[in-house]
C-alpha cells in the first residue's frame, strides 16, 4: 500500500500504520480515508496530499 505525504508539513500518511491519534485502523488505505479526514499535524485536507 503506498504512502503519501502532507505537501504542507511533510507528516506522512502510512496506511500499515493508520492513525491511531484518529481512529483510523491500520490496514486503511489512503483512498479509503474519510473525506473529512485531515492531516494530524497541520490540519491540510486530503488533497494536501501525494504519493510519497
Amino acid at each position: 500500500m503506498p504512502k503519501y505525504v502532507c505537501e504542507t508539513c511533510d507528516y506522512i500518511y502510512d496506511p500499515a500504520v493508520g492513525d491511531p491519534d484518529n481512529a483510523i485502523k491500520p490496514g486503511v488505505t489512503f483512498e479509503d480515508l474519510p473525506d473529512d479526514w485531515v492531516c494530524p499535524l497541520c490540519g491540510v485536507g486530503k488533497d494536501g496530499f501525494s504519493p510519497a
